[in-house]
């Protein structure tokens, strides 16, 4: 036999199953946060959408067609603001820490608007622009009542 020298020759890891380092548990695979956050959009925009109808055929048959369409005005509004949120959540980096203030320029302008032309009411139009809030009370009362 020949002596073997191990500076000549490489030896190569054993491969291992990982079940030494485990436990017996396995890791979870990491989750990709911006797919997670695009499917909460979604589905807040969904929910959003949903409650916009519902409220809006509400106001429709309980008070007046004009009343009903002051609220779908606040509401896309609303639908906008959102959108614009998400654009924001979207740019967060390590870098870029703070979310815009402009879309708050749009609630401003809406208002503003409101006020200024006669056929617009401002509290329909208000309401309506909060309806993306009712959207995110729901999700965590489903959310709340999910995992209880």
């Amino acid at each position: 036999m020949t002596p073997v020298s191990l500076s000549d020759e490489s030896i190569d890891p054993i491969p291992t199953t990982g079940q030494d380092t485990q436990s017996g548990f396995e890791e979870p695979e990491p989750v990709d946060s911006m797919q997670e956050f695009y499917e909460l959009y979604q589905e807040f925009r969904l929910i959003t959408l949903v409650l916009t109808a519902v409220i809006f055929v509400s106001v429709w048959v309980f008070y007046s067609l004009d009343i009903a369409l002051n609220y779908l005005l606040g509401a896309c509004t609303g639908v906008l603001y959102l959108r614009m949120l998400a654009k924001d959540v979207e740019r967060l980096s390590t870098e870029n820490q703070r979310l815009s203030k402009t879309r708050f320029a749009l609630l401003v302008v809406i208002i503003l608007l409101a006020s200024r032309w006669n056929q617009l009411q401002i509290l329909p139009i208000f309401l309506g622009f909060l309806t993306y809030k009712g959207t995110l009370l729901f999700y965590v009362l489903r959310e709340a009542f999910k995992s209880s």
